[in-house]
């Protein structure tokens, strides 16, 4: 049969049913083909979203106020003082004005800070108004007496308890020196073990009594004590008056800065060093501890001598908040390490031997827990 015929013959499918299949074949391509478009448009809405919520947090940040600094904020525009428990020009006077220079720039909120001269019963005047009477907020400090620990332990009556007095840091350690300038005629300790010598002093509990008086009851010596000078600057005016022969309590920093000679070119004798072992600068001159003439001396000479690690440090009042107290040390070891700070040091020929506040407080806590025998006899001799 023709082909024709044959294909006449089967019965063909309806155009729609045909149209149907065709139009399922054409949209199963069109899905294919817009899938990639769809995943577009599904990362653009993900990318709009977050730009969105950025956004939104970005606003939601700025209308909300930054974290408070209570530190700053407390001390943005205030002037704080550091009261010097001695008179102009010694050690305590040098070391607490250049704190006073430096303090400010490390201290959150920079505040101002200018010293004040409070001397007075070897510093004890200065201690007690720290103490009792100055602000308990962070605003006031003290260069104060290396001995404190100690006086607060043999003058009860004080009612100071320098444990509660935190201190901030230490800018050198303290060696306390007895020294003669040549016209005294003083060469060497064995001659005031020979002869009487006038040593001039300033009030009870401080060094410049202390070690004059041990030496005394100790190692043999003869001092005379001359009391009443404000403090070393006083001293050594009158030293040169040829009111007195010695200056019993110089502090080695305060020596090297106002008069470098006296070491270094041998233009005074100095008799005696208050510390635990010779410094390398004064490896000719004996310690306390070395002139004693009996083992109890030996302890008590030892134990006066220990206040030199103490040293020219600076403490606060009692009460200070947390939060003021750390910042004050944080800033106190920010000064120790800022250059200019050293390069004023150097300039002013300090052996800056620095250390943290905390260690300074272990260091008092450590005096404190003296057998009260040996701090009775301090106290008497610091009377």
């Amino acid at each position: 049969m023709p082909e024709a015929s044959r294909l006449r013959g089967v019965r063909q499918a309806p155009r729609w049913v045909c149209s149907l299949s065709r139009l399922r074949r054409l949209r199963g391509r069109e899905q294919v083909a817009s899938a990639p478009r769809a995943n577009s448009i599904s990362h653009k809405r993900a990318a709009s979203i977050a730009a969105a919520i950025a956004l939104a947090a970005t606003t939601l940040a700025l209308s909300v106020p930054l974290k408070a600094e209570p530190v700053a904020d407390f001390y943005r525009g205030k002037t704080l003082r550091i009261l010097i428990g001695y008179g102009p020009g010694g050690g305590y006077d040098i070391c607490g004005r250049l704190v006073a220079e430096f303090l400010p720039r490390h201290l959150a909120g920079n505040p101002t800070i200018i010293t004040q001269n409070m001397p007075g019963a070897g510093s004890f005047v200065a201690a007690k108004y720290i103490y009792d009477v100055a602000p308990k907020d962070g605003t006031v400090l003290g260069s104060l007496a290396q001995t404190l620990a100690l006086d607060s332990m043999t003058n009860t009556s004080a009612k100071l308890d320098v444990g509660k007095m935190p201190y901030i840091g230490r800018v050198v350690t303290n060696i306390d020196t007895g020294v003669a300038l040549p016209k005294s005629g003083i060469r060497s300790f064995e001659d005031v073990r020979a002869k009487q010598y006038a040593v001039g002093a300033s009030g009870g509990g401080s060094t410049t009594v202390l070690f004059p008086t041990a030496l005394n009851a100790y190692a043999g010596a003869k001092f005379k004590l001359v009391r009443g000078y404000s403090g070393t600057t006083d001293i050594l005016l009158a030293m040169e008056r040829g009111e007195v022969d010695i200056v019993g309590a110089y502090g080695l920093p305060g020596l090297l800065v106002s008069h470098p000679g006296w070491v270094s070119r041998g233009e005074a004798t100095v008799l005696f060093q208050a510390s635990l072992k010779r410094h390398r600068l004064l490896a000719d001159v004996p310690t306390l501890s070395e002139l004693a003439l009996s083992e109890e001396g030996g302890e008590v000479l030892r134990a006066a001598a220990s206040t030199g690690e103490i040293g020219r440090s600076i403490l606060t009042t009692p009460g200070v908040p947390p939060e003021r107290l750390h910042a004050l040390r944080t800033a106190f070891r920010a000064v120790l390490e800022d250059p200019d700070f050293l390069a004023a040091c150097e300039m002013r020929k300090l052996m800056v031997d620095g250390a943290p506040g905390e260690e300074i407080d272990a260091i008092v806590r450590e005096t404190l827990r003296l057998p009260q025998a040996v701090a009775d006899k301090i106290g008497q001799m610091m009377q």
